[in-house]
């Protein structure tokens, strides 16, 4: 029987996995979501010795299971390649008292990778498979790291056209530059005068404006998204914490059957609703502890039940995690309300206009999955130093955000449970934070950063950012938020 994707904000609105990926963000405004979860035998004694492919292939079956198994083979094979830097694809390091997942060994080395190299494979090809001859135009607010693992991607792949936002001052000087020297004819970057809240909720409003809508139609394109809106980024994240699982049994560090703990710094809720989801499906997971920054919306909503974005924004050192409209939390709200769209809508209704909503869940079980904390700006640095000092590691300051919470979560409640940290970027793409906090001195430039963390960590400068300082800059666009639908109709000539 094949899954039934609906979106949380109207139940009559159900599609399959591959009208789900194509059309990305529900008319409605609402995200689709699998209505009950694929049965997956994962039998981690076979698991322990499959490739990150073979898992991939596993998972991804379960839960696009209207693609053939030729189409995610080709999908697959081409996303998991020798783009990435190491055979493995997702290592699991071993550190004092936790394991880091890195993620980051992609293209833009970032975890964004993990799901943005497979994304244009099954997007095209779900084009093909309801029989959409339109161009697709990927529209995508970005934070730091979407938007470049999106372009490079998407860039120069027949028929799609990409364009992403981001706040201008609101990124890291690489990840800037990551976008603005990207190539490709058919990718455009425009920089916005203001946060990535007010650039997401405008590309939220596009993708719900009719009147855009039949404009694009009418020159025979389509919006889609390559946020982790679009269940085609979701899904292929449950991979990396099915394989992680597997590969603590295959080293001895558990046994099959032991349950972990998963930390996960968050903003936009994605990456952590994944895990949720690589449980359900049967990885022994006992907490998901939730890490934020100072933006720390998240927190405060598991421990108290009310999400209240109406606070200050802050510009952190974790410039992917600064966000106070976490757009996948809404998926964990409609099952918290035993997957009631109405009940969903209401909530997201209150939060547009009351600025906060009161959950009262059905299924308070699911709740009780989730720890959550945040680390400061100071906190950060100082779980930098301390990894450094404790381990001769350099950890990027969202994966440091997730150390600090952890080392709270554990003093807090003695909990010994073996804990894989997601180590969602490499300290490259943040280097005068990371030495900064190891050395205690800024170098006051990120290239002359990049060339000290070199030195300090002994690891390699990846291709992503050696040659950056030179490269050409292509997009220099900045709009007001009001003038974002203008820049993307200019750029598409409609």
């Amino acid at each position: 029987m094949t899954l039934v994707y609906q979106s949380t904000r109207d139940a009559q609105n159900q599609v399959t996995a591959s009208q789900a990926i194509l059309q990305g963000l529900a008319t409605d405004g609402g995200l689709f979501t699998p209505l009950t979860m694929p049965k997956v035998h994962l039998d981690f004694s076979q698991l322990k010795t499959a490739s990150y492919q073979e898992v991939a292939m596993l998972v991804l079956s379960a839960f696009l299971d209207d693609f053939t198994e030729e189409e995610l083979a080709y999908c697959i094979n081409h996303a998991y390649d020798d783009k990435f830097d190491t055979s493995i694809i997702a290592p699991l390091v071993k550190l004092e008292d936790h394991y880091n997942l890195e993620l980051f060994h992609g293209s833009t080395i970032a975890f964004k990778d993990m799901a943005l190299s497979i994304l244009p494979y099954l997007l095209t090809t779900s084009a093909k498979k309801q029989g959409v001859d339109n161009k697709i135009v990927i529209l995508t607010a970005t934070s730091g790291d979407t938007g470049k693992a999106a372009m490079a991607g998407f860039a120069d792949v027949p028929g799609t056209e990409i364009i992403v936002f981001y706040p201008k001052g609101g990124v890291s000087k690489i990840q800037e530059l990551q976008m603005t020297t990207q190539a490709g004819d058919n990718t455009h970057v425009v920089a916005i005068e203001g946060n990535f809240d007010d650039s997401q909720t405008d590309v939220k409003r596009m993708f719900n404006d009719l009147k855009l809508r039949e404009k694009l139609l009418s020159h025979q394109m389509q919006l889609s998204s390559a946020n982790s809106m679009n269940i085609g980024r979701l899904v292929p994240q449950v991979v990396y914490y099915v394989y992680a699982y597997a590969q603590l049994v295959k080293s001895g560090d558990i046994q099959n059957g032991d349950e972990i703990n998963v930390t996960v710094p968050t903003g936009n809720f994605g990456n952590i609703l994944a895990a949720y989801y690589a449980r359900e499906i049967g990885v022994p997971i006992h907490k998901l502890i939730c890490a934020s920054n100072e933006n720390n919306v998240l927190t405060d909503f598991f421990n108290t039940g009310i999400y209240d974005k109406k606070r200050e924004f802050k510009i952190t050192s974790s410039p992917s995690m600064d966000i106070l409209v976490s757009s996948n939390l809404e998926r964990l709200i409609f099952h918290l309300l035993g997957n009631d769209a109405d009940k969903t809508e209401a909530l997201m209704e209150d939060l547009v206009n009351q600025g906060e909503y009161k959950l009262e869940p059905v299924r308070p079980e699911i709740l009780d999955l989730f720890a959550a904390g945040f680390a400061s700006e100071q906190d950060t640095r100082a779980e930098i130093t301390r990894v450094y000092r404790q381990s001769h590691y350099i950890e990027d300051p969202h994966t440091a955000v997730a150390s600090a919470v952890y080392q709270g979560y554990k003093n807090k409640t003695t909990d010994q449970t073996p804990t894989v940290i997601a180590s969602t970027a490499s300290p490259y793409k943040f280097p005068r934070v990371a030495v900064e906090a190891v050395t205690g001195t800024d170098t006051g430039d990120d290239f002359k950063a990049v060339q000290k963390l070199h030195e300090l960590s002994g690891v390699a400068i990846p291709k992503a950012v050696s040659g950056l300082e030179t490269a050409s800059v292509r997009h220099k666009t900045v709009v007001a938020i009001a003038d974002m639908q203008q820049a993307v109709e200019d750029y598409l000539g409609v």
